[in-house]
């Protein structure tokens, strides 16, 4: 059974339609994410799931539950990081995280949950005083402390330099390591990209593909581009006989080609029996970003 099904999820607030027809399903052990610009639905999806909206209609499941009957079950299983959290500033990390543990069942030692994330050192810290980055590593323990099955992660960093984000995509990795599904909102291609096994692409509330990073890529093309300055004078007509090649042109001292399959070694092997060097050989290929523009019609934020 998935971890969550999400069938036909509708959500308005007045004349507005925030979710309109959204239906996944995320498998246990894996990350999920949730992309699309702001304003999508993304964040309204995850919060009916969490059982802080009710559905216009549709039907929700979370571990076999119902969001809302089933609400305080699901506190115990489900660890959630909100998009904008609001925690009391004087509060120390140590007093939050042994606070919440205090909420649930079966909570994780805080202690070391604070080596795990690298904050033992930061226990009698108050939490204004802490770093964005340090911040995001405490809203990540906070969403841990109760040993849950599930964690919802909303725009997780957010605000963060880019050091601290690739720092926190670690810990995320280490987490889902540990046997944690994670459900992950972002609007990030290249967070996206590094961390999720699966995608579901939502744009103006309905969901435009789900699949894999490469997956989503492939549906939008194969294309590879290969750019390079050969070592001797070379015709740009020598490789149109190529059935990987779709186009050639010369740009100034640089020859690019344009292909599909594996153009790369077609191209070095066509160049190694003509004897030419490729110099400043460098290989282009399509991305989440490109992948997500063909998909919804506008870049990404």
């Amino acid at each position: 059974m998935p971890v969550i099904e999400v069938e036909h999820l509708h959500k308005r607030y007045g004349d507005k339609v925030a979710v309109d027809d959204v239906s996944f399903a995320v498998e246990r052990g894996e990350i999920f994410g949730i992309l699309g610009p702001n304003g999508a639905g993304k964040t309204t999806t995850v919060e009916c799931l969490e059982g802080l909206r009710t559905p216009d209609g549709g039907e929700l499941s979370v571990l076999g539950l119902d969001p809302r009957r089933d609400r305080a079950e699901l506190r115990q299983r489900v660890g959630v990081q909100l998009q904008e959290g609001r925690l009391q500033d004087k509060l120390r990390v140590g007093e939050l995280l042994d606070l919440y543990a205090a909420f649930y069942r079966t909570p994780a030692d805080p202690g070391e949950l604070l080596a795990t994330l690298g904050l033992t050192e930061h226990r009698n810290t108050a939490y204004k005083k802490l770093s964005g980055g340090r911040q995001q590593r405490l809203s990540i323990a906070l969403a841990l402390v109760g040993s849950p099955e599930l964690a919802l992660l909303d725009e997780l960093t957010t605000g963060l330099d880019p050091q601290a984000r690739r720092d926190t995509w670690d810990l995320i990795e280490a987490v889902r390591a540990q046997g944690v599904t994670i459900l992950l909102v972002t609007h990030f291609m290249e967070e996206a990209e590094r961390l999720c096994d699966r995608i579901a692409v939502i744009d103006a509330g309905r969901v435009v593909a789900v699949d894999s990073p490469a997956g989503l890529v492939a549906r939008v093309t194969d294309e590879q581009v290969v750019r390079f300055r050969p070592s001797a004078p070379l015709d740009p007509g020598v490789f149109e006989a190529l059935p990987e090649v779709r186009s050639v042109e010369r740009q100034g001292e640089r020859l690019v080609v344009r292909g599909g399959g594996n153009v790369l070694h077609a191209v070095t092997s066509l160049l190694a029996r003509l004897g030419v060097i490729a110099g400043d050989l460098r290989v282009e290929q399509a991305g989440l970003d490109d992948a997500f523009v063909a998909l919804t019609g506008h870049r990404p934020e």
